[in-house]
């Protein structure tokens, strides 16, 4: 560990030197007692679900936020979220906590980097100041203001009296019209919509939901004749069935309403966010709406006055479209005294984003989609500058997402926290990032029941010689495979451009592992998604994040509890539903939720188990029933591996359930209940139980994103397993990855590059990891080839 990035950490004592926690027993937590010190660097390590997010987020992070929001007024505090106090008995020497998490920013179609960060404020002031023709204020600029004009009656004093004139007003804005400010406009598929051969009668409507069987046929039958194919609809019909307006409709003597097809998916699908959609509506969603950009502002969300107005040849809209490492040049190239502090602020900002990994982006990227580490990055963005000093910064896997040539500069802008003056706690898996702490705090020795301890605290030279699991595998390193797997066949790519590809041309192998590298921005992700992604028999594993409430768990997630609800139904006579703590079998007084919310007004909700139930969720004459001797409570609380044994069983034999079951602990998730919350599971273990799922349908290529995010140095040689008899299987895997022990152990390796952005999108190398490391010509293969060297 290099003296160079490490400071002396002493004996903390009190609450002005450390962070005191005692007695924390926040999830999985087993009642630690530890000392974090303050204006340090402090990373906590430990397997997947070992209790650091626990820690750091759930409990030290949470309370710091839940002491802020007390300090607002009542009145302020009842708009904003109630939190409960965290299960720890002393919580001593807080400071305002700034969290940056993997969570994905909002995919509000309005939101993009530069709203994000801050950067188009600046922007329009600058184009307010110095753009001509001169248009008006900052939001003449803007794409989230309308312009909009009017008149109205205002009271004036004249003469002594008040008196009403009418005035006219006229409130500039930069919104594209045509789009609103979206920059798309979207367009309807009829084909997806309805088959034009048959008729309503006959099933012609391809909408989820809309089953003429129910009370949408006599709705429909109220206003349209339901025997005629719709191909020999009149035009007024057709325009009745898509667009007409709501009207009141009786059918069977029933007053409804009835409205045009399409404002009614605009209404009930279009209006929710994407990611808060069924699955099934997604689907339909995704291939019935075709978004193009917008003709009238050509994509760039402004209307023609904000266009027009240019410095030196450039407008607002020229400025946000260029990546971000031009765009500073650009900056600089300005000379206005006047605007000097202002420009300067813009620079240093937009310096950040190039240092941080992230240059080779544009201000008008939507926001939504940006990668979990993208996010993160972005959201860094603002605090870098921050005049903040003593406060705690909490970052989870700032790793994630970045090649390990970026790693160093991300390690740099931690440092430059920590220095001035701050607080920093790390979650982190990788060495390259636990080798700069001050402090570690490995938890574990395990995850879930067999976690939640503290197994070690001290230097990183102490971790790597404690013995514990961290420490073991800390100096970890994959060799390159003597022999490699032959390619049974490929995927032929030829020409693609997606976003910054240059027209590349590639086989992608198949029958073998196949990495695809290179930095940040280089067009990785591009490339896959673009042209393998989608096509028959692929299914890709994304870092989308699994969306579940507190009433989902494993068992609802995997759809394990279907089948085990059959079994408990059909082994005791009665229906299914009692078996589930979500519809018929939920205990009366906490409706299956296993915990009694209180509102206390003014003060935090507080949760409680259920008396009655005593968290089990089901109404105790459901838990009369059982199978192979256990009720539903208990078969929910046993451990994925637990259950696996007991659905094996010939008394409570479940094949369904098993199959399932292999999936999930082949992915080293074991340890984790089949009714536990989704919404306590780590970062890693959503990653794993998605990708189980997705191992389950019947797949010839599995394409996936980043599978190591979240994984422990330990379980990354069993991800490494598992991807290997995927491929003895006969399966093609394709894996877009930054470990530089998933590249060492590929049999092929396709890399892009040679940097990011308009730098990158071509292909640097392609061929054995063996062969990238004695071409030593890309960065990847610089890194790859120091890495099993060490």
């Amino acid at each position: 560990m290099s003296d160079a990035h490490t400071r002396d950490v002493g004996h903390p004592a009190d609450a002005h030197t450390v962070i005191k926690v005692r007695g924390a027993r926040e999830h999985n937590l087993k009642n630690i007692d530890v000392d974090l010190p303050k204006r340090r660097l402090t990373v906590f390590t430990g397997v997947s679900g070992s209790g650091k997010s626990s820690l750091v987020f759930s409990t030290i992070a949470a309370e710091s936020q839940r002491l802020i929001n007390e300090t607002y007024s009542t009145f302020v505090q009842g708009f904003m979220p109630q939190q409960a106090r965290p299960d720890v008995d002393v919580l001593e020497g807080l400071t305002t906590a700034i969290i940056v998490d993997q969570e994905r920013m909002g995919a509000n179609p309005r939101s993009t980097v530069g709203t994000a960060t801050d950067v188009n404020a600046m922007l329009r002031i600058v184009f307010s100041r110095l753009g001509a023709p001169h248009i008006g204020s900052p939001q003449a600029f803007s794409f989230n203001v309308a312009s909009i004009s009017g008149a109205g009656a205002v009271t004036i004093e004249k003469g002594g009296k008040k008196v009403k004139e009418r005035r006219s007003f006229e409130v500039l804005g930069g919104m594209c019209s045509t789009c609103e400010g979206r920059g798309s406009v979207s367009d309807f598929d009829f084909d997806e919509l309805y088959d034009a051969s048959k008729s309503l009668a006959d099933g012609a409507l391809k909408v989820p939901g809309f089953s003429m069987d129910g009370w949408y046929g006599r709705v429909f039958g109220a206003v349209l004749p339901m025997d005629v194919a719709i191909q020999d609809f009149t035009e007024a019909q057709l325009h009745d069935l898509l667009y007409k307006e709501p009207i009141k409709v009786k059918a069977d003597g029933v007053n409804l309403t009835y409205e045009g097809l399409i404002l009614r998916i605009q209404k009930s699908m279009l209006s929710k966010d994407r990611d808060a959609m069924q699955p099934h509506i997604r689907a339909f969603v995704d291939r019935a709406i075709v978004f193009r950009p917008c003709a009238a502002c050509e994509g760039t969300r402004l209307n023609d006055s904000a266009r027009s107005s240019k410095i030196d040849g450039v407008s607002i809209a020229d400025v946000c479209a260029m990546q971000i490492s031009d765009l500073a040049e650009w900056v600089r190239s300005i000379n206005d005294p006047g605007l000097a502090p202002l420009m300067a602020k813009l620079a240093d900002t937009l310096d950040s984003f190039v240092q941080i990994g992230l240059g080779y982006l544009s201000l008008d990227r939507p926001t939504g989609t940006l990668s979990g580490g993208e996010s993160q990055r972005t959201k860094m963005i603002r605090h870098l500058g921050s005049a903040l000093t003593d406060a705690t910064y909490v970052f989870d896997e700032p790793s994630i997402g970045l090649h390990p040539h970026d790693i160093q500069r991300m390690n740099q802008l931690l440092l430059k926290l920590r220095d001035t003056g701050n607080t920093v706690l790390v979650v982190e898996h990788k060495p390259e990032m636990i080798q700069i702490a001050d402090q570690v705090i490995d938890l574990g020795p395990r995850a879930g029941a067999l976690g939640g301890e503290v197994c070690f605290v001290g230097s990183v030279a102490g971790l790597r010689a404690s013995g514990t699991l961290t420490g073991t595998h800390m100096d970890d390193r994959a060799r390159v495979k003597e022999t490699v797997r032959q390619a049974t066949g490929a995927i032929e790519v030829r020409g693609a451009n997606e976003h910054n590809l240059r027209d590349i041309d590639v086989d992608v192998p198949l029958g073998v592992l196949c990495v695809v590298t290179g930095v940040a921005g280089s067009g990785k992700s591009s490339l896959i998604r673009s042209s393998v992604s989608g096509r028959d028999g692929v299914v890709t594993v994304d870092q989308g994040a699994i969306k579940g409430s507190r009433r989902s768990n494993p068992a609802t997630y995997t759809g394990l509890l279907d089948p085990v609800r059959t079994a408990f139904a059909k082994a005791n006579g009665v229906k299914p539903a009692l078996f589930s703590a979500n519809s018929e079998g939920a205990c009366p007084e906490c409706k299956g939720a296993g915990i009694i919310f209180t509102d206390l007004g003014m003060m935090a909700t507080m949760e409680s188990v259920c008396p009655v139930c005593d968290g089990q969720r089901f109404d105790a004459a459901v838990l009369e029933y059982t199978l192979g001797g256990k009720n539903i409570a208990e078969v929910l609380d046993l451990s994925m591996s637990e259950a696996h044994e007991f659905f094996a069983q010939p008394d409570s034999k479940i094949p369904k359930a098993v199959k399932i079951l292999d999936r999930l602990v082949d992915v080293g998730i074991g340890y984790i209940k089949l009714g536990q919350s989704l919404s306590t599971l780590s970062g890693g273990e959503r990653q794993r139980l998605k990708l189980a799922i997705h191992m389950l349908e019947d797949a010839e290529v599995y394409v996936l994103d980043e599978p190591t995010t979240g994984l422990h140095l330990a379980d990354v040689q069993q991800l490494l397993g598992l991807l290997d008899r995927l491929v003895d299987a006969g399966k093609s895997v394709i894996v877009v990855e930054h470990h530089q022990a998933v590249m060492a152990h590929a049999d092929w390796i396709i890399d892009l590059g040679p940097g990011a952005g308009h730098e990158g999108g071509r292909i640097a190398f392609t061929g054995t990891p063996a062969a990238l490391i004695a071409d030593g010509s890309t960065l990847t293969g610089q890194h790859l080839g120091s890495y099993v060297r060490q």
